[in-house]
């Protein structure tokens, strides 16, 4: 670190989860020397503001890390897999938002209200998850260490911003369209790449991602995977079912968990998690207090509410969570990650 701070570069910076990194760096205060905003080469020669200054955007190449600490990537796992190892040749730690490093071993994939310990062993990359995933086991860790968890059972209903800016622009497209008496047009979702599109205006499209051969989609396996990585709990039995609402920005989740003891009363269940850190509990159902993805949208929290009892299992529980994907769920996260390597000494 100079006497300034660090230097930091942002990889991806003229999208939607690159710009809102660029807004969390701001509104946190991160120490910051210097500020590289790196991009693909069509995206280069933009300009964009950061604490009243103007910057200029360059194509990201091997040689743009020299000299950076810390390189925030949200531009694509293929561009993470080729430009991350150049940076961490060049001295920098990379903190990933895609998935292309999740699942490997020599990786860690942290939520630094999880497990910050595991910064420990990084070798130069660290993971961030996928956002759905972390506003979840944000929930779910107080109350594995409170009391166990065995199973896991989550059905997600996923904001559009969670598939990039076009596809925002395409819902909205489209719900104009139809209430103008036009057709929908879908070219994008549920996966640009796929076969089929489908109106996502005043639908839900149950797929996120491509489907894998086991049924599951890879948005599904993600969650699956990246929660018993994070919460290092391989024998967690997890089933999810991604599904994709017309809402701009916002995750929502139905959970239900099994735990590994009994004896939680949902009051003290409410206590944990509005004890818990980076969560806060919104129940009140006698009043119609609960969470909701438009009440979040901008917001640093997990948000926790509908909590109850299963009425068959005594170690049951069902919740809801919500929470801003594009914040907690990606650059919130990431930067919390860089500011748990500031606090843990772990930057050289």
């Amino acid at each position: 670190m100079s006497k300034n701070g660090y230097h930091i570069a942002v990889v991806g910076a003229t999208g939607a989860v690159g710009q809102q990194m660029l807004v969390t760096l701001e509104k946190r205060a991160f120490p910051i020397a210097s500020l590289k905003l790196l991009s693909s080469k069509r995206s280069a020669g933009k300009e964009l503001s950061f604490k009243g200054t103007t910057y200029t955007v360059e194509e990201a190449t091997p040689e743009s890390f020299e000299g950076v600490q810390i390189a925030l990537f949200s531009a694509g796992g293929s561009v993470s897999k080729a430009l991350a190892p150049e940076a961490v040749k060049r001295g920098a730690v990379v903190i990933d938002n895609t998935s292309a490093f999740r699942m490997d071993t020599e990786v860690p994939l942290v939520v630094p209200e999880v497990n910050p310990k595991d910064l420990e062993w990084n070798k130069g990359i660290i993971a961030n998850p996928n956002c759905s995933t972390i506003q979840m086991v944000a929930a779910l860790e107080p109350i594995r260490q409170k009391v166990g968890l065995k199973k896991v059972v989550v059905s997600t209903y996923q904001a559009v911003s969670g598939a990039g800016l076009e596809a925002v622009d395409e819902l909205k497209t489209q719900t104009a369209d139809l209430l103008a008496g036009k057709e929908a047009n879908p070219e994008i979702l549920p996966v640009g790449g796929d076969k089929k599109h489908y109106q996502i205006a005043f639908n839900a499209i149950p797929q996120i991602d491509v489907f894998q051969e086991n049924g599951y989609t890879f948005e599904e396996m993600k969650m699956i995977n990246e929660t018993k990585k994070i919460m290092n709990m391989a024998e967690l039995e997890v089933a999810a079912t991604c599904v994709r609402l017309p809402i701009e920005t916002g995750h929502s989740e139905s959970v239900y968990i099994e735990t590994e003891q009994g004896g939680l009363s949902v009051a003290d269940l409410k206590e944990l998690l509005d004890a818990a850190p980076g969560v806060t509990l919104q129940d009140d159902t006698a009043n119609q207090v609960y969470p909701m993805a438009a009440h979040a949208v901008g917001k640093d929290d997990v948000f926790v509410g509908r909590i109850r009892r299963d009425l068959d299992r005594a170690n049951g529980y069902h919740f809801w969570v919500v929470s801003d994907n594009l914040l907690k769920g990606a650059a919130l996260n990431s930067v919390q990650i860089a500011e748990s390597l500031i606090q843990q000494d772990l930057l050289s």
